[in-house]
């Protein structure tokens, strides 16, 4: 009687290769469907999410354009409050005992000094602040507002600890040069309050101000192409004296360097002669001001606003002008740009 045959090895291999592929299919399918329960995968052991680090230290800024100047500078170490955000009017601010609280908490407050924060000294009362004042205009070359027009005009050199001239331009930030004071200045403040992060704190500061050093090579060249004779622009109130001084750029305004004051009729009516006598083209408002009177200073020279400028405040995050380097690109691309036009 013959012997039965066995199937040859490789065929039973293949079948159960088959069975087993099978067997996989038909469980990847089942595990799709609603309902239905598989034994759990072995789970790969993952190392647990490395926490944020804490900053170092809390600081406290005025206002946003100071705000973003002590961050380039603090990194991660510094946690930057800001008391006037972007889009806010920092002459007329009025602060919040909210607000009171975080000063109190400190361990650095940055103001600007020149008489800006009007409102700083009795804050820092109310908040009965211990901490660390850096006034960062301390050493730059200021302006002086004369007391008849309340414009600026001739420069001297803050070499107080940051106390208010009684005839002081207070916007500094607009000369790209100025900006060196304010970050060396945040830098040493920095470096009193934090020992610990001071390396860190002068190498962002060493870094930023070659980004600015080239922001500022970047606004002379975007002049260079205008004569100087037609460089001149017409704003809501006078915060571009610094600018216009580093920058050679003559700026006209019908308010003083603060948004508190209010224009006169003979005043108002004294800018419009000027603007029709030197064919003045270049009309802007700016961002934290009321645009009424540029309106209607434009209805009455017959030039229309050429578009919105930053001068005391940065824009809003994910706007034209929300960093400090953004806002002077931002300002000198729509003033160069306003003027050729109208060639």
């Amino acid at each position: 009687m013959p012997c039965p045959t066995r199937p040859p090895a490789t065929l039973h291999r293949s079948n159960t290769l088959t069975g087993l592929a099978t067997a996989v299919t038909t469980a990847l399918a089942l595990s799709t469907l609603p309902g239905h329960a598989t034994a759990a995968a072995p789970t790969a052991v993952t190392a647990p999410a490395a926490t944020p680090k804490a900053p170092a230290i809390q600081a406290v800024a005025s206002f946003s354009i100071l705000g973003d100047l002590v961050r380039q500078v603090g990194g991660e170490r510094v946690q930057v409050d800001v008391l006037v955000g972007p889009g806010a009017d920092a002459h007329v601010y009025q602060p919040t005992p909210t607000q009171a609280k975080t000063v109190a908490k400190a361990q650095v407050l940055f103001s600007n000094g020149l008489g800006f924060e009007g409102w700083m000294a009795r804050l820092l009362k109310s908040a009965n602040y211990k901490g660390t004042h850096v006034v960062a205009t301390q050493d730059a070359d200021v302006l002086a507002q004369d007391a008849d027009d309340g414009h600026a005009h001739a420069t001297h050199k803050d070499h107080g600890h940051g106390k208010a001239h009684a005839k002081a331009d207070p916007h500094a930030w607009q000369s790209v040069p100025n900006a060196f004071v304010y970050v060396r200045n945040i830098a040493k403040g920095l470096c009193d309050a934090d020992a610990e992060g001071c390396d860190s704190y002068q190498k962002n500061a060493a870094t930023y101000i070659e980004q600015l050093k080239t922001l500022d090579a970047g606004v002379r060249t975007a002049w260079a192409a205008i004569p100087v004779g037609q460089r001149k622009v017409i704003t809501s109130h006078d915060a571009f004296g610094y600018y216009a001084k580093a920058y050679g750029v003559t700026f006209m305004s019908p308010l003083g360097v603060s948004t508190e004051s209010e224009a006169s009729a003979k005043g108002v009516a004294k800018l419009v002669r000027q603007i029709k006598a030197e064919n003045v083209k270049a009309l802007f408002v700016e961002a934290i001001s009321n645009p009424r009177l540029i309106e209607q200073i434009g209805r009455e020279t017959g030039v229309r606003p050429a578009g919105e400028l930053y001068s005391d405040s940065l824009s809003p995050p994910g706007g034209p002008a929300d960093s400090y380097v953004k806002m002077i690109r931002h300002n000198t691309t729509a003033l160069t740009g306003a003027i050729q036009a109208k060639k």
